[in-house]
Formats: structure tokens, sequence, C-alpha cells
């Protein structure tokens, strides 16, 4: 699905019928190979670009070809995946063309970052001002970043509080879908982190002479390293949490079995006795008129005498 939109600040978005100078062009799904190849010879765009882009394990990167300016910027999405144990967020490749008079954005999943500027009405957008819109995507991520993050630090919470009161699987099983997703979070971030240093080393967006854009640029920097260290440090907070929760789980275990081997001793008394008296031989009392209540009683004090031990020790 290949759309063309036009926009001045402080305006609406427009949609156009075709492309013009001047104008966005967003490739979302659906769409087929044909439709790619035909606006790449249209727009004298290499057809890799298109392709790298569709590319789910593209690493943030930026390059120049024939004229043709390509920012390749990771984005979290949720994970729509209906199968089981996987994480919750993942990170998408979104490819940022420039050619022309023409900015161009094309991406495999439809994502919360280029659904804000076709959804909302986003002032200081404009369509003509490419390294202003970049920007603002940038930014833009970053925001779903730190909101995604969050997400992800609440449901810790959360599972760790039913983990204190259950030993299931489900809880852990929980913890580790999150840790997925910080995983590809830190290493998406720490990506477009390097990626935006390089960028305004070289001024590859041309933001230097402006000092607007320049400050607001630095600030990107700074929310993307942000985002970074939060992540780490909810990694790092999680991996000290699944390792108490295997000590707590294993500790609750071994006191388990302790109780376990505790009431197996102490039932063992009565059924020792018992077993010595029903054998087929004589045995002492056995002609006394209350052996079987003495032997009883004989038993249980026993029973009780070993339990008071075990209590004594701690055991128990």
């Amino acid at each position: 699905m290949i759309k063309f939109y036009k926009k001045k600040a402080n305006s609406p978005l427009e949609e156009l019928a075709k492309a013009q100078k001047g104008c966005w062009i967003n490739i979302y799904p659906p769409y087929n190979n044909e439709e790619l190849r035909k606006l790449s010879e249209s727009l004298d765009i290499p057809l890799d670009f298109f392709i790298d882009s569709l590319d789910i394990d593209e690493r943030s990167r930026f390059e120049q070809e024939d004229g043709v300016q390509l920012i390749m910027w990771n984005i979290p999405i949720r994970n729509e995946s209906e199968e089981a144990n996987e994480a919750h967020y993942i990170t998408v490749p979104v490819g940022i063309m420039e050619v022309d008079n023409y900015i161009l954005t094309i991406s495999g999943f439809k994502n919360p970052v280029i659904d804000h500027f076709l959804e909302k009405n986003v002032k200081t957008f404009d369509t003509t001002v490419h390294n202003h819109f970049v920007l603002l995507l940038f930014d833009r991520t970053n925001h779903f970043f730190l909101q995604y993050l969050k997400s992800l630090n609440r449901r810790r919470n959360e599972y760790e509080k039913e983990l204190y009161n259950s030993s299931r699987n489900r809880e852990l099983s929980n913890l580790l879908d999150i840790q997925k997703s910080l995983v590809y979070f830190m290493t998406t971030l720490r990506d477009n982190e390097l990626l935006l240093m390089r960028i305004k080393r070289i001024d590859f967006l041309k933001v230097r002479q402006n000092e607007d854009m320049d400050d607001f640029f630095e600030d990107i920097i700074i929310d993307t390293s942000q985002a970074q260290d939060m992540a780490q440090i909810y990694s790092d907070i999680l991996n000290g949490t699944m390792d108490a929760l295997a000590s707590i789980i294993s500790n609750n275990l071994n006191t388990v079995m302790k109780r376990l081997t505790s009431i197996t001793l102490i039932l063992m008394v009565p059924t020792l006795v018992a077993s010595f008296y029903g054998m087929n031989v004589p045995v002492w009392g056995q002609e006394k008129p209350f052996a079987f209540p003495l032997i009883i009683i004989f038993s249980i004090l026993m029973s009780f005498a070993l339990t008071w031990f075990f209590r004594r020790m701690k055991l128990f």
C-alpha cells in the first residue's frame, strides 16, 4: 500500500492521488514486489534500499548512493505473534529515504511511530522540510521506547508479586518474555545511539547551521541514551529478581522436602512397632490383657517424642 501525503506546518495532513514535489511517500503492508520495483524505477532509488528496509534483522545505519540518502532506523512495536513464550515487544526497521524533493518511508510492519504522523495532527510536521521530519521520527521513536519500557517494568512488578505467592511456571515464563523484550530494546537502542552520533558527527542531516534543530538533535541523542540506560537498569533488576526467585523456589523446595522427611520418620515409629508385634512369633507382653492398648499408647508416645526432638532441632 503506497500512499502520498503533503503537509505544511500548522496545517492538516493531506492525502494525494499521486506523487508531487515535496510530498511524503509512505509504504505500508500489504504491497507486492512489482509495486516496489515500479516505484524504484520512477524515483531512481536502488531497489536494494527497499529490500533492506523489509529485513527484520537489518541494523540501524545510513548510506548515500546515486544522490539517494538512506537512513535505516529501528523502532519498537508490540509483538502480535500468537505463539507462546514470545517477547511482548520487538523492534523492526524503518527505511527513510530522501531523493530530490521527496521523502519516503517504508516498513514491513505497521508501527506506532509512522501512525503517529498519519493519525495525529503534528503541528510542526512539514513534508517539505526533510531533516526536521527525520528528527521528529527519531524523537517519536524515543517516546515509544520510554513508554514501552515503563509498561514492561509495571508488568515485571505484577509478575513478581504473583511469584511470591506461587511457584507455578507461568509467572516465570512471563518474566522471561519481558527479558526477551529488554534484550531487543537494549540492542536496538545501542545501535540507534551510535547511528545518531555518526549522523551528527558528519552532519548527514544538514542541521548544524540551524541552532534550533541542532539543539533538538542533541536532545534526541540524550533521550536515546536515557532510554538505553533505563533498559539496562530494568534488565539488571529483572536478572536479579530471577536469581532471587530461583533461590527462593529452591529454598522452599528444600523446606518442603525436609518436612516430608520428618513426617515420614515420625510415621515410621508406629509402623515399626506394629511390624514387630504383627510377626507370628512369641513377643513380650502378648499374654497381658491390655497388650494392644499399651502398644498403641507406646507408639503414640514415641511419635510425640520424635516430633518434640525434630522441633527442638528446628527440623520440623
